[in-house]
């Protein structure tokens, strides 16, 4: 989780203002390229990554103080994002050279976050979701259910383990199933749970869960593709042995 760490490095003088410590001043534990190797970069608060970028500061501040500047001044980091080019460089301390830093590494983010949308899987069945939690779930020794949410394209969103049950039963309640789907505004979502036997034959609680499911789903608006029961190297959708039927055929 991204901390809220104020940098470190700054002195007030006897009179003569505030100091900023050069980064390489700081005590090794605190600065950020070390903390970054030895932490991981979610460890870092945004000056912090933002003085790795700028990698040194100018007249009278540190890379991260002049960080800590950008984002006051734009409101964050999306403000800095959108910033024209010859403004972010003409800036005090900033150049040509920190500019480009800069708006390389924004955009190399926006090209990772374009390429992972595009390479959301679709999830239309229950092959497809063997495919995505199959290996996952076979091998785990206590039946967990989860939720598969789902764009209106049904697009993968996300996966998330809802609750974790005993050896032979998994204990979930449909207002806990739909807390992810809410929160993350999915279109559509599939539940699923796996049987640690490895025969993925539902049971009678099974079928009465998939019911309450469907029926809740149908209250909120938002709709249940499928509960899907995985086992070893096999499955069974309880949409296709007819769960979800309304009415007498």
């Amino acid at each position: 989780m991204m901390q809220n760490r104020q940098p470190v490095g700054v002195m007030v003088g006897d009179g003569e203002g505030v100091r900023h410590f050069r980064v390489s001043e700081w005590n090794e534990r605190d600065r950020p390229r070390e903390r970054l190797r030895d932490q991981g970069a979610s460890a870092l608060n945004d000056a912090e990554l933002l003085g790795i970028l700028l990698r040194v500061g100018s007249r009278g501040e540190s890379a991260v103080s002049q960080g800590q500047r950008l984002l006051a001044k734009y409101g964050g980091l999306g403000g800095i994002a959108r910033v024209a080019f010859p403004e972010l460089s003409g800036l005090p301390g900033m150049g040509l050279a920190k500019a480009s830093q800069i708006q390389a590494a924004l955009e190399l983010g926006r090209r990772v976050a374009g390429q992972a949308r595009a390479d959301r899987p679709f999830v239309r069945s229950a092959k497809d979701v063997y495919d995505l939690l199959g290996a996952r779930l076979r091998d785990e020794r206590r039946e967990s259910f989860w939720a598969i949410l789902l764009d209106q394209r049904h697009r993968l969103q996300n996966a998330v383990r809802v609750s974790e049950g005993s050896l032979t039963m998994t204990l979930v309640h449909p207002r806990e199933a739909f807390v992810p789907a809410v929160r993350d505004s999915a279109a559509a979502v599939l539940f699923v749970h796996n049987h640690p036997s490895g025969d993925p034959e539902p049971s009678s609680d099974d079928w009465a869960l998939t019911v309450r499911l469907k029926e809740c789903g149908d209250l909120l608006g938002i709709r249940v593709l499928d509960h899907v029961v995985l086992g070893d190297h096999a499955w069974v959708s309880l949409r296709e042995r007819g769960a979800f039927r309304e009415g007498p055929d």
